[in-house]
């Protein structure tokens, strides 16, 4: 059976529960939702396992706080023999307007810490990532302060939608491939 490990990037705690920079665990737990699966906690993370269609994945909510994203994320790869090209990390990006989605193969880090200590982690910048946009709505020097803020009204009002939809591409993803999914999915 093929496996897949899917990386929701988000800090541990309460206070970033509904925070921008928690959108990979919000997105993962959404899929839970959805699915009826639920996290355990393990080593370096909660856990669940997610079988779609033939094919299984490892759903991962790293318990190392962003900034030492990879090591949760190495573990649990080299744990499962899971190979580099069926992992998919999901971040938020600023760089992005909110909500708007985007699936890549590879790229930099473009300043976000949890995917700069991944390819540090790997010594790789080769590894799917899917970006959700969170917007820049903030003054200069205001970044950290905008990422772990609190959704908006208006934003919490589009969630559901855009939640659903990035359940579909973690499903395509698994399913469909990476290049099927871009083509579908990019810029929706």
């Amino acid at each position: 059976m093929k496996k897949f490990l899917i990386v929701g990037l988000g800090n541990i705690g309460d206070k970033y529960t509904e925070t921008r920079h928690n959108i990979g665990f919000k997105i993962l737990d959404a899929l839970a939702e959805k699915e009826s699966l639920s996290y355990e906690t393990q080593k370096l993370g909660d856990v669940t396992t997610f079988k779609y269609k033939g094919k299984s994945a490892l759903c991962l909510k790293p318990s190392t706080y962003m900034n030492l994203s990879g090591k949760a994320l190495k573990y649990w790869m080299d744990k499962e023999n899971i190979p580099l090209e069926n992992v998919l990390v999901i971040t938020d990006d600023i760089n992005l307007s909110f909500g708007t989605i985007r699936l890549k193969t590879k790229g930099s880090a473009g300043g976000h810490n949890g995917l700069k200590d991944i390819q540090n982690t790997l010594q790789n910048t080769n590894f799917n990532r899917f970006r959700f946009g969170v917007g820049a709505d903030f003054g200069k020097g205001r970044q950290v302060e905008y990422v772990l803020g609190e959704w908006s009204e208006e934003e919490q009002k589009s969630m559901p939608e855009r939640l659903e939809k990035s359940v579909e591409l973690i499903k395509s993803f698994i399913f469909a491939g990476v290049k099927n999914t871009m083509n579908n999915f990019n810029g929706t």
